[in-house]
Order: C-alpha cells, then structure tokens, then sequence
C-alpha cells in the first residue's frame, strides 16, 4: 500500500524520483538533501469507494459525457427522446458485456440496456 512518506531530517514529504541509469526509484526531499531507497514500486494509489445514490449519479451523468458516442437510432422508453449515448459493460450476475443506454434529454436520464 502506498503512503505518504516524510523526510526523518526536515519532516517535510518526500517526493518520488527516478535514476535512470541504475532503475531505481528513490524518494527525495526537496527542502534538504535527504533520499532514501522505496521499498516498492507503487507512488500513488486512488481508491474510490461509492455508495448506491452516488452510482446512480454517475450513470446519469454519463449523458453530458462528450467523449461517448450517442446514436439517434434508439427512442427513450420514458420520454419519447430520440438521441442517447451508449457504452458497454460487464452487468451484473452476467457474463459477457451488455450495451448499456442513458436517455440524453436532460430531464430524463433514463438508462436501459440491450
């Protein structure tokens, strides 16, 4: 698990550097002349936990989401609208990948899958 590291000189943090002609990585402080040798590879780590209403607004959120392709060859189940955008993913208790669509009207968010 990576952690923030401090200096044992000065307590300011350590930052990750590289030597490249040796490969190895070493964490350095900036303040004083401190480094020392990481113990392991891994300099950042983002864990994101979600609850069950956060989830649900991510999904919506995917509508404004530019970089998904939208397709007008589907109409919403909910509000007759005729653009969406779609992904895929893994659904739950299944296997193989499911093409999932969110509603692109913005009062809506409708999502279905295929």
């Amino acid at each position: 698990m990576s952690t923030m590291k401090f200096c044992c000189e000065c307590n300011n943090i350590l930052y990750p550097k590289e030597q490249r002609e040796q490969k190895t990585l070493f964490y350095a402080c900036r303040n004083c002349q401190h480094e020392e040798v990481a113990d392991n590879f891994c300099v950042y780590r983002n864990e994101i936990h979600h609850s069950a209403g956060e989830r649900t607004q991510v999904l919506q959120d995917v509508a404004a989401d530019p970089t998904l392709p939208r397709t007008k060859a589907v109409r919403c189940a909910q509000c007759n609208h005729g653009e969406a955008v779609f992904f895929q993913a893994t659904a739950r208790g299944e296997e193989g990948m499911t093409l999932f669509f969110v509603c692109c009207n913005p009062n809506c968010g409708y999502r279905w899958r295929d």
